[in-house]
């Protein structure tokens, strides 16, 4: 705790950082939906058939592997680009790649050739994957780890305007003019941002080391596992990962039953968009903020802590929501108290798993880190609705908020075995 204090909460939003932060958590926001959910929507209304806009949807598997050129980011300086550093020059690549694809996607069209609009929407994600792994790297190595809660905060608040514009906006537009021109205003939008890359600080990072092709893959692929078991050894190593895939199944595990939860409690699809997507987005924003201001006067530790525990909690709250259904005023509390904790718990992982990072494998460490997270979540809500045909709804909410218990355990063992190892190990700054 004691370098914790030397940051205070308004310096943690006020650095400039934290304005940079918002405008790269809205341009890694933007393409998530604009190669999922509404991207399904502009293929249904083109006549493409539901089984054809199901395996489309596999362009988006882009964001679960993202780890495997993660390590390029890491260590290979693009040409001409990497005059504005590692960081930029990467980010302001995949935002020229991102840009590009959208305006095809535009010109195409599904009704042209759609293999090439595939194509297309298949280079989309991967320009937006590569700027998830770009913007982690950058946001943990522009300021230290009692920072990292402020700048998860303003990331999540532009990551979240993002999804209302290519979500709830491009819908709306979509009533109006042709999808074609609403892909060209994100495009355009894309283009706005790189404004901010061009004007953005590139953080300081260790010099970039390619002595050959073999010395680069050995020390890219190989070397952020072996930095980490360096830092964190036998049991130690194996209990962190275990409890990086743990900490958040509780929260992750309702993400699959919910909708049709709320259908079966008798809301209307519109009931559900209003309370859930737009109401419940601006919670989880105030969320994240509430998150960064904990950590800054609680430190990592203990915050994720509370995390964990409030978004276990928040579990139940959904057994609320079954004893009145249909009721607008208890289902909008009920999605308040989830996001709340839900972008609070966000925040908190962001912060911790960022302090467990080396600077000198940032982007790959933490593309590798928050994949691990996401991985038991999908698969265990993969399997959720067997559960809740077997025991219904009530049983299945009670069982996901005690899902919790293994990463509590792991949490409690780790925290004294972490004692001394101060997050300085890993080469980032104490600030």
């Amino acid at each position: 705790m004691s370098h914790l204090s030397r940051i205070t909460l308004r310096q943690a939003f006020t650095q400039p950082a934290a304005l940079t932060l918002f405008f790269f958590g809205f341009t890694s926001g933007l393409p998530f939906l604009l190669v999922g959910g509404t991207l399904s929507a502009w293929l249904k209304e083109s006549g493409v058939s539901l089984e054809h806009i199901g395996l489309v949807s596999l362009a988006g598997l882009a964001y679960s592997f993202k780890f495997l050129w993660a390590p390029a980011v890491d260590r290979l300086r693009l040409p001409f680009l990497g005059r504005l550093g590692q960081r930029r020059g990467w980010l302001l690549a995949a935002q020229l790649l991102l840009a590009t694809s959208l305006l095809l996607m535009a010109w195409i069209t599904p009704q042209g050739s759609f293999a090439l609009f595939i194509a297309m929407t298949a280079l989309a994600a991967f320009a937006g994957a590569t700027q998830d792994v770009v913007v982690d790297a950058y946001r943990i190595e522009i300021a230290p780890v009692e920072a990292q809660g402020a700048l998860a905060a303003t990331y999540t608040l532009g990551y979240r305007i993002a999804l209302l514009a290519s979500g709830a906006f491009a819908l709306v537009l979509a009533d109006h003019v042709a999808w074609s021109l609403v892909y060209l205003c994100m495009a355009a939008a894309v283009g706005a941002v790189m404004l901010a890359t061009l004007l953005a600080r590139e953080p300081q990072q260790a010099a970039v080391r390619s002595a050959s092709v073999t010395s680069v893959l050995e020390d890219s692929v190989i070397g952020p596992f072996r930095d980490f078991f360096r830092r964190y050894s036998g049991a130690l190593g194996i209990a962190l990962l275990a409890f990086m895939g743990l900490f958040k199944i509780s929260d992750q595990m309702i993400g699959v039953m919910a909708l049709p939860f709320y259908l079966d409690c008798g809301f209307s699809k519109s009931e559900i968009g209003a309370v859930s997507k737009i109401f419940g987005v601006w919670v989880g924003i105030a969320g994240a903020f509430l998150g960064a201001a904990v950590i800054v006067r609680l430190g990592v530790q203990r915050s994720l802590l509370v995390a964990m525990l409030l978004g276990a909690a928040s579990n139940l709250l959904f057994l609320l929501l079954a004893q009145f259904p249909g009721d607008i005023r208890v289902f909008t509390a009920v999605i308040g108290g989830e996001n709340l904790v839900g972008g609070f718990l966000g925040t908190a992982a962001v912060a911790w798993l960022s302090s467990l990072v080396s600077r000198h494998y940032t982007a790959t460490q933490y593309a590798l880190f928050s994949s691990l997270v996401a991985l038991p979540g999908k698969l265990v809500g993969g399997f959720s609705g067997f559960v809740v045909t077997a025991t219904g709804y009530t049983a299945f909410f009670v069982f996901s908020t005690l899902a919790i218990l293994p990463a509590l355990v792991l949490f409690f063992w780790l925290q004294p075995q972490l004692k001394g190892k101060d997050h300085d190990d890993a080469g980032n700054p104490a600030g």
